[in-house]
């Protein structure tokens, strides 16, 4: 379900009162220590993964970017800030999007079917899809978006107040603001909570090692599978995102990816073959691969929505290739929203779009012939 910046705004006040946490909302009162600021008055807090260089430069380390960055500017992410020689992330405790979300609609399909994420986004991104259906926030810095004041250990309040199950990093890429998201992750799974986060896959492995401490659950956007696709329609690079998949792979974290076909750009079966071939041969077969529907947005309203044969297409072609659960999203009432069981072939989770009609799933096997299931399940002993 969704919750209104109304009902937010009201639960957050009480939240902040009755539990007397410092910093707050409009109409909190708070004491909080004296901290640097920005030019526009916004808390700065030091960023993770950076170096200091000659002359006032830092060069940051938490993408594959790794931006030379200048007394008084910012990085490519628009998101952290030099100021003398010290690199601040701006967007600490600065959300502009928090919402209840089934987990379906991460997508994660194999992880705890049927429940609800607590979702947190900041302005801006790493990227610069054509594509974006979020490009409202993650095409827009920190300056240009509405933010609300959230410590920490408020989200992770708000999250138990609505008993959700998870907590979500999406909608903007949550790389640009990692700090923020590294606190409230420890944080959350200090308090029992499931953790994930869906990414462009451009982080660095060493902040991504340490990130995945906390982390249950990864979905992962393989938005084509060239080089000249992600020059020409992101502005960013395949190779990282391919060795960020491997990583997460080996670290033993719930893997899901997802590639949104978009027509005439990256709909080439043939590059989608050798996708699904990449994915058997380095994720493994078990790895969940979801193909969605584009429709227009951004800068791409001049192409259609993505032909649904398209999508069978590029769905049996997974299937062919040997990967055990393929989906097709943003096609609702489609059988493959669906989970079957790769052995068998018995329906164990069926889904229309983002809604759980039912699972058969227990204890993360297959009822029917015992094949397992790979996953996060609520029912698991473990």
């Amino acid at each position: 379900m969704g919750l209104s910046r109304r009902d937010f705004l009201k639960r957050s006040s009480v939240f902040c009162l009755g539990l007397g946490i410092a910093g707050g909302l409009p109409g909190c009162s708070s004491k909080t220590d004296e901290k640097p600021t920005s030019k526009s008055g916004r808390i700065l807090r030091e960023a993770r993964y950076y170096e200091k260089q000659k002359g006032g430069m830092v060069r940051c380390r938490l993408c594959f970017r790794q931006c030379l960055v200048a007394d008084g500017d910012r990085g490519f992410c628009r998101n952290r800030e030099n100021h003398g020689g010290t690199y601040y992330t701006l967007v600490y405790g600065l959300p502009c999007a928090i919402q209840i979300d089934p987990i379906e609609k991460e997508p994660s399909y194999h992880m705890l079917p049927g429940s609800s994420m607590f979702c947190t986004a900041t302005a801006s991104c790493n990227n610069r899809c054509k594509f974006c259906q979020n490009w409202h926030i993650s095409q827009r810095s920190v300056d240009e978006t509405i933010n609300y004041d959230l410590s920490p250990e408020r989200m992770v309040g708000l999250a138990s107040l609505e008993n959700c199950d998870s907590l979500s990093f999406t909608y903007s890429e949550p790389t640009v603001f990692y700090e923020y998201m590294y606190d409230i992750a420890k944080l959350g799974k200090e308090k029992g909570f499931k953790v994930l986060f869906h990414t462009n896959g451009s982080m660095n492995p060493e902040p991504l090692s340490a990130l995945l401490q906390y982390m249950d659950g990864v979905t992962v956007d393989l938005k084509g599978f060239t080089e000249t696709f992600y020059r020409e329609a992101s502005s960013s690079q395949l190779a990282p995102v391919l060795r960020t998949l491997k990583h997460i792979r080996e670290s033993g974290r719930h893997l899901e990816v997802v590639n949104l076909v978009i027509p005439t750009l990256n709909d080439d079966m043939v590059r989608i073959r050798e996708m699904c071939v990449w994915v058997r041969e380095y994720l493994g077969k078990e790895t969940p691969l979801h193909f969605s529907r584009f429709f227009p947005a951004h800068k791409l309203t001049h192409l259609p929505p993505t032909p649904i044969d398209t999508l069978e297409k590029a769905w049996k072609i997974g299937q062919e290739e040997g990967l055990e659960y393929v989906y097709i999203g943003n096609v609702p009432g489609h059988e493959g929203n669906s989970t079957f069981c790769p052995q068998c072939h018995n329906k164990l989770i069926h889904r229309v779009h983002f809604a759980v009609l039912a699972n058969q799933v227990k204890r993360g096997r297959c009822p029917s012939c015992g094949y397992p299931i790979p996953g996060i399940w609520a029912d698991a002993t473990t």
